[in-house]
C-alpha cells in the first residue's frame, strides 16, 4: 500500500496523525474523531493504515491511552518548513500542506533562512509538554556550546525565527535564532515555577504603540493611514515588551523624540515614545538611544 493509493480524505487524516507526532509528540485517537468528525471505527482505521505505512513511528501507551512518538520517527510526508511555520504561527495544525494538491496564487518575498524542521518540532514537543530542553547553540560571541533552556514560545520577528526560553546558564528570559540550533534534546526532569511563561516579565507585559504618518518625511499621509487602516490619522498596537524592538525594526518605525530620521524608508512615527520605557530589546529601535531612559530604573 502507497499513500498515492490512498483516498484524500483518508491522507489527510493520516497526515494529521503525522503532523502531531512531529510537533506535539503523541495524540490518541479522540484528537483525530474530533478534528475531522469521524466516527471511532474510522480513527481506529486511520491508526492502523498509518502504522502499515510506518510501524516504527509511533506505539500505545495504554496507560496513557494515547500513540507516541517512536524513537525511530522520520515522518511519512513532506512538511515544507515555511508552510509549517505559518502554521504553528497561526495555531493551524492540520497538516495540510503535506497533501500538496492545491498550490495558492500568492507568493512571498523569498526568505534567506529557514530553520530545521526537526529542531522546530522538537521545541514545539517541549513547549506543548512543558518541559526543560538541552540544545547546541552557536552564538556570534562565544562559537558552539550546549546549554539548558526552557522554551515557551516561538517568534518570528519578520526576519528569522526565535526560540523565547528561559535558558539555564544566564537565568533569565531570552531570545534564541533557531537556525543557531543544531541539537535539540528533551530532558525528563520537571521545569521550576520560576522558569515557567508567567514569570516572563517582558513576554507578560504589553505596551501601546501610537503609531501616526512621519511628520516630515510624508508629504501625503492619508497613503499611510490607508497602508495601515488608520483611525483618526493614528495606528494603535498593544504588543508584547520582548517584543516591541523587532516590530519597531521590522517597519522602520521612527522612534526618535523629534521624529528626526531621515529617508523614504521611516514613513512611520512612535508617536507616544515614553511608553518604551522598561523594554529591553531597543537597542534595534531606529533612532532610540539608550540615554533616553537613563534617567529611569527600568529594572
Amino acid at each position: 500500500m502507497q499513500l498515492k493509493d490512498i483516498s484524500f480524505a483518508q491522507r489527510q487524516r493520516l497526515a494529521y496523525i503525522d503532523f502531531c507526532l512531529l510537533f506535539r509528540g503523541h495524540l490518541c485517537r479522540n484528537d483525530l474523531v474530533q478534528r475531522f468528525e469521524v466516527g471511532l471505527s474510522a480513527g481506529t482505521r486511520d491508526f492502523n493504515m498509518y502504522k502499515e505505512l510506518a510501524a516504527d513511528n509511533l506505539y500505545y501507551d495504554a496507560n496513557a491511552k494515547r500513540y507516541f512518538q517512536g524513537n525511530t520517527f522520520h515522518p511519512l510526508f513532506e512538511h515544507d518548513p515555511r508552510k509549517t511555520l505559518t502554521k504553528l504561527a497561526n495555531d493551524i495544525s492540520d497538516g495540510f500542506d503535506a497533501i500538496g494538491d492545491i498550490n495558492f496564487p500568492v507568493e512571498a518575498p523569498s526568505a534567506l533562512n529557514v530553520p530545521d524542521i526537526f529542531v522546530v518540532a522538537r521545541l514545539v514537543q517541549a513547549i506543548l509538554n512543558k518541559q526543560a530542553v538541552n540544545v547546541i547553540y552557536t552564538s556570534l560571541t562565544s562559537g558552539s556550546n550546549d546549554r539548558d533552556m526552557v522554551p515557551h514560545s516561538i517568534i518570528d520577528n519578520g526576519l528569522r525565527w526565535h526560540v523565547r526560553a528561559f535558558d539555564r546558564k544566564s537565568e533569565s528570559f531570552r531570545d534564541f535564532v533557531l537556525t543557531r540550533i543544531s541539537k535539540v534534546t528533551i530532558k525528563p526532569e520537571p521545569v521550576n515555577t520560576y522558569e515557567e511563561p508567567g514569570e516572563d516579565h517582558q513576554w507578560n507585559r504589553m505596551m501601546t504603540l501610537q503609531l501616526v504618518p512621519h511628520p516630515k518625511n510624508v508629504i501625503f499621509p492619508t497613503a499611510i493611514e490607508m497602508d495601515y487602516h488608520m483611525e483618526n490619522g493614528k495606528l494603535a498596537l498593544e504588543v508584547r515588551a520582548a517584543l516591541v524592538g523587532y516590530l519597531l525594526r521590522r517597519w522602520n518605525v521612527d522612534c526618535t523624540e523629534n521624529a528626526s530620521l531621515q529617508g523614504g524608508e521611516y514613513q512611520l512615527w512612535l508617536q507616544n515614545q515614553q511608553t518604551l520605557y522598561g523594554a529591553e530589546n531597543l537597542t534595534i529601535a531606529p533612532g532610540y538611544t539608550v540615554d533616553e531612559t537613563s534617567a529611569l530604573d527600568v529594572g
